[in-house]
């Protein structure tokens, strides 16, 4: 064990009474939060209404929960084959985050295009905030002592109790906190696209696009840490494949749209007929 480490929580979830109030929850829950405010304000900044993104939220995120315990399922579908039925039980922890973007942008796409909002532009309004509420979110990997890298002694290694360490790791007791490692990386995406977007004015999708290209370069060396069951191909975890896709259509989406401006304001939301 290093002399110096990270103390993981003794337990995720606290009882008020005959209610359970999981900490893995709460993460998500103040994650959604953070997006719908900074994603608010950047939409009406962008000439949106306010409160539309809180409405396209509500159905959005659902979708997009479906879509990473989906993606989370079927790409670790060791911890379910013996006991199919865990696969329903979201609270004990394990989204895939691209299931849970591509569930998401799938149903907002719909919701905006029914609204007369501008998809690009709303997606480019909520792109930073979507990046905070990961970071926000992966804390509750910590309450659950799950997704750990490989075992370490560095000064902020993880330690992880007996009971939660991968087979094969039982006799190492700090870990890799990759949790950590992707909170943080996620904050530093959400700043550069900030800064980027500030300073370029992106528009039409770019600023989301480019989120997600720099969100899985992130991805791809923190997946090459972590020692959790996942399905794998030609000694490759599945995550990787799938950021190294969504890496090179970034990359190339971008090129493709260089030099296009931000949309003007009275684009961003057109009022949709009344079909009373």
């Amino acid at each position: 064990m290093s002399l110096a480490f990270l103390p993981s929580p003794s337990r995720g979830v606290v009882h008020l009474g005959p209610f359970p109030l999981r900490a893995y929850a709460l993460c998500i829950i103040l994650g959604v939060v953070v997006a719908v405010v900074m994603g608010n304000r950047r939409f009406v900044a962008r000439g949106g209404q306010p409160g539309v993104v809180a409405d396209v939220a509500t159905i959005a995120v659902p979708f997009g929960l479906v879509g990473a315990r989906i993606y989370h399922v079927v790409t670790s579908p060791a911890a379910y084959l013996e006991d199919p039925v865990r696969a329903l039980f979201i609270w004990q922890g394990g989204i895939g985050i691209p299931g849970g973007i591509a569930g998401g942008v799938l149903a907002g796409w719909v919701v905006c295009r029914r609204r007369g909002i501008a998809p690009g532009a709303f997606a480019d309004a909520i792109a930073p905030g979507v990046a905070v509420a990961q970071a926000v979110g992966r804390f509750g990997n910590w309450f659950n002592q799950e997704l750990f890298g490989r075992p370490s002694t560095l000064p902020w290694a993880l330690q992880i109790d007996p009971a939660h360490r991968q087979e094969g790791y039982e006799s190492f007791a700090t870990f890799h906190p990759t949790f950590l490692y992707e909170a943080l990386w996620d904050v530093g995406v959400a700043l550069v696209v900030l800064w980027v977007d500030r300073r370029y004015r992106l528009g039409h999708g770019r600023a989301f696009v480019l989120y997600l290209g720099l969100y899985a370069v992130g991805r791809l060396w923190i997946e090459a840490l972590r020692i959790d069951d996942a399905a794998r191909l030609f000694g490759l975890r599945l995550n990787d494949y799938v950021m190294a896709a969504v890496l090179l259509a970034s990359v190339t989406w971008l090129a493709r749209t260089r030099g296009r401006g931000r949309e003007d304001a009275d684009a961003v939301q057109r009022p949709v007929p009344s079909t009373v």
